[in-house]
């Protein structure tokens, strides 16, 4: 079938995007689903700087590819093998499929899927097929979803089916912004309830960590570049001059930055200076908007009592950096799924499991809760 996308066939090209163009509006082909996969005509789909970081280069992936990871629509067919889903279901589409067979998927963290992680980087669906095309140029999958578009095809292991009332708009920031906002206030940060949390950057992610931590009873203060308005559940927005005063009345600290000029190396030493002593510092911005080498120096002398960090500088983070070593720092899937010492671990826990199971003793736990995987 034909439909239309939004194709980015060169990276990097310079800002202002409204004058370089970077995407471009194609009427392409699209395959029929294969087995195991998915129809879907796109109802709404949410800009993620995910996006913004294929465009810029900072995250890169294979061109020509048709962007787009955030979003919800409508079953229309199902290829072979498709026995959970109906016509007409509403879903969600989520970045990172999960085959459900890898060591992570049945270890329950199925975030860290290796197949949907190599998948994703190749600009594949999780079968490793491309249905989109146009004439005899194959088209890359953007996260195994390539949302910018009129209709899709996915994996069924990409897609979560939602009730019918929820609207598309809302139901397209379950695909990443509500995973990633909420999951850092309740699994990543525990925020205990009364406390003040301060979300620097009232983004798609920023509104929902504050929305979340709101539920949850905590007082909500945020920051924001543009004005002053923000959700009901947010007691006080303040401007980017108003930062260090508000990180100062803040218990749990969050960065929902996207990396630009005035964001990179944001949280530096003067930051965590201004802190109140004993904060929580979670980051789900881009890693760069934070100073590394500071941030460490806080956690070791107590200005910080611990970080999460979904996003590092440098990404992926090296085995044997000293974050890793910290013991008041969980880091998230995000980005341990790649490095060697998270394969490292993983089979060490299969090998040492698989003696302990032949000799009738107890198990090992197969979450680090200490390391946040």
């Amino acid at each position: 079938m034909k439909t239309r996308a939004a194709v980015l066939r060169e990276m990097e090209l310079p800002p202002p995007y409204a004058e370089s163009r970077p995407l471009h509006i194609e009427e392409v082909e699209l395959d029929p689903p294969g087995e195991g996969e998915v129809l879907v005509e796109v109802r709404a789909a949410g800009l993620c700087h995910s996006d913004l970081s294929v465009i810029n280069g900072d995250r890169p992936r294979p061109t020509p590819m048709a962007l787009g990871h955030e979003a919800a629509g409508i079953v229309r067919e199902l290829g072979a093998g498709v026995k959970d889903l109906r016509t007409d279901d509403h879903v969600v589409m989520v970045f990172v499929p999960s085959c459900g067979h890898c060591l992570p998927c049945m270890e329950g963290r199925p975030a860290l899927c290796e197949p949907g992680f190599h998948a994703n980087s190749a600009g594949a669906l999780l079968s490793g097929a491309r249905r989109l095309h146009r004439n005899d140029e194959a088209i890359n999958h953007h996260m195994g979803v390539s949302a910018f578009a009129e209709y899709a095809v996915v994996s069924r292991q990409s897609l979560i089916k939602v009730d019918s009332e929820l609207p598309f708009d809302e139901a397209a920031l379950f695909g990443c912004a509500v995973l990633t906002g909420v999951g850092a206030v309740v699994h990543t940060a525990r925020v205990p309830p009364a406390a003040t949390v301060a979300v620097v950057g009232l983004g798609g992610v920023g509104v929902e960590v504050a929305r979340r931590a709101h539920g949850l009873g905590m007082r909500v203060i945020g920051i924001r570049r543009s004005s002053r308005e923000g959700p009901v559940f947010v007691e006080y927005v303040g401007l980017p001059d108003e930062l260090y005063e508000l990180a100062g009345r803040a218990d749990v600290i969050v960065n929902a930055l996207p990396l630009t000029s005035e964001t990179r190396g944001l949280f530096d030493t003067t930051f965590f200076h201004a802190a109140k002593p004993g904060t929580y510092f979670i980051s789900v911005g881009r890693g760069a908007s934070t100073v590394t080498a500071d941030l460490i120096a806080a956690l070791k002398d107590g200005r910080l009592t611990a970080a999460g960090l979904d996003v590092t500088d440098p990404e992926p983070l090296p085995a044997g950096h000293e974050l890793w070593s910290l013991p008041n720092v969980i880091i998230t899937p995000h980005v341990s799924a790649t490095t060697d010492q998270g394969r490292w671990r993983r089979w060490t826990i299969t090998l040492e499991n698989l003696r302990r199971y032949v000799n009738g003793d107890k198990m090992l736990n197969v979450v680090d809760v200490a390391q946040g995987y």
